[in-house]
């Protein structure tokens, strides 16, 4: 058998072109199978900058200063959101990729077993040493009565699907996955009325409670209606309106969004015959990204979880070295950071409180916390909601660390940082920041650490005093 290719991706995600870029730099020759990109996650977030500055706008107006009208405002944010989505997919565009000698293929294949294990697109026989999947997920539509034909946007559309000059007022949004809750923050900032409904008992199940509950919190200061552990179990047009019945209320909306997960885009891969399985909305992969034929690999959103981009490319990392050479790299999301972006700003790395406290004996966990309040850039910026908490162990062992606040994103990657090179939280305390800046409350958590263990060396000291101050006088 001839082979072709050292790597054939099977792309349709911004994974699969960053693996692809990747695969050229470790000199392996690559071809990527690109269907049409998905583009939702840079429309997302170009938008999210426009509801800081519909804020921003609202406040003006709240002073009595003209503001920009809400229909002008929305029409000049698409302009700049496709504007700022086309610089970024510029940077790895077909194009790009060809010039570095990706062989670049659009549309759409399926893998075929006999005589050997290839993957066929537009009449072509790719060949190769191995695979990547990277094709990425779509919304999974939950099973409710009446919301087919009534009708639907999804995570993937959202913005594309909006080509009125003007939003539509009332939405619904049913799910509580990062990237809906930060569109229902846009939404509300962008003047709509906006209902987020959940199931579970707060947004972020898998953040930390404390911060999970103050993000929510500001989502309700900036206009969104919360309905927590509540169900939707209809949906139905009337007289040219959309009704939800979540829980025990009926809703009113001009527009719906079903954000409760993704499913991955594999159906039409002909995985069954080469042996991939899969179970509901993720891949069967083991910890060296392997899916069950060893010469098939995955990453991203395509073997599950939520979608953050940084998790994606490491994952496509992993996978490539392991696809390219000898597969012995394994993932460790210990040190990986993730961050949503409403504003407040959350990021988390490592393990939560809870987590840790289950994990390690309670006694032998401490929680650093420091507030934005406290931070001289915060207070320079008017970026006081916030806080830092640092999760370690008695030794000053970094277990994780959770931020909701300004620039959390960037501070974050410190923290991973530190976790990856074992980096003790004492020398967090002596970082010596520019001043000012938001990384201040990093040093002011870190020593909260200084802290407790001069005390409880002051306590030790006094214990002894006291203990041979006991036997001098009893031997006396």
């Amino acid at each position: 058998m001839t082979i072709d290719y050292d790597v054939v991706i099977i792309g349709g995600s911004l994974a699969g072109r960053y693996a692809a870029l990747v695969a050229t730099q470790l000199h392996a020759t690559v071809a990527l199978v690109e269907p049409p990109i998905n583009s939702r996650f840079l429309h997302h977030h170009a938008m999210s900058e426009i509801g800081k500055l519909a804020q921003s706008l609202n406040h003006a107006t709240d002073f009595g200063i003209h503001a920009t009208q809400t229909s002008i405002a929305w029409q000049e944010a698409m302009l700049y959101t496709r504007s700022v989505v086309s610089n970024i997919q510029q940077q790895s565009s077909p194009a790009t990729l060809a010039a570095l000698g990706v062989d670049v293929i659009f549309g759409s294949g399926q893998f075929q077993s006999s005589p050997h294990l290839a993957f066929t697109v537009n009449d072509r026989l790719l060949k190769a040493r191995t695979y990547l999947l990277a094709s990425g997920s779509r919304s999974a539509i939950p099973d409710i009565a009446g919301l087919s034909t009534t009708g639907y946007l999804t995570l993937s559309n959202i913005w594309q699907s909006l080509k009125e000059p003007t939003l539509p007022k009332n939405w619904v949004i049913i799910g509580g996955v990062p990237q809906s809750i930060e569109i229902a923050q846009i939404l509300a900032r962008l003047d709509c009325k906006v209902t987020l409904v959940v199931e579970s008992l707060h947004i972020l199940p898998y953040a930390d409670p404390e911060i999970a509950l103050l993000l929510q919190a500001q989502l309700e200061v900036d206009g969104v209606r919360l309905l927590t552990q509540t169900v939707v179990t209809q949906v139905m047009r009337i007289e040219h309106k959309k009704w939800i019945q979540a829980g025990d209320k009926a809703i009113e909306a001009d527009e719906i969004l079903v954000a409760t997960g993704q499913q991955p885009n594999v159906e039409f891969l002909n995985l069954a015959a080469v042996g991939v399985k899969w179970r509901r909305h993720r891949l069967v992969v083991n910890n060296k990204l392997q899916t069950t034929n060893r010469r098939i690999y995955a990453c991203g959103d395509v073997i599950g979880g939520y979608d953050f981009v940084n998790v994606a490319n490491y994952e496509a990392r992993i996978a490539l070295k392991n696809a390219l050479f000898f597969p012995r790299f394994q993932v460790n999301y210990r040190c990986i950071p993730w961050a949503i972006f409403p504003h407040p700003m959350l990021a988390e790395v490592g393990l939560t409180e809870a987590q840790a406290k289950r994990q390690f004996k309670r006694d032998q966990v401490l929680i650093l916390r420091q507030y934005y309040k406290s931070v001289a850039a915060a207070q320079l910026r008017d970026e006081t909601t916030g806080i830092c908490k640092l999760i370690v162990l008695k030794n000053g062992e970094i277990l994780g660390a959770s931020i909701l606040g300004a620039e959390a994103g960037e501070l974050i990657n410190l923290i991973a940082f530190a976790m990856s090179q074992k980096i003790s939280v004492k020398h967090l305390a002596n970082l010596a920041s520019v001043y000012p800046s938001f990384s201040e409350i990093l040093e002011q958590a870190a020593r909260e650490w200084s802290n407790y263990k001069l005390n409880n060396k002051i306590a030790l000291q006094d214990f002894l005093e006291g203990f041979f101050h006991f036997r001098r006088n009893w031997n006396l």
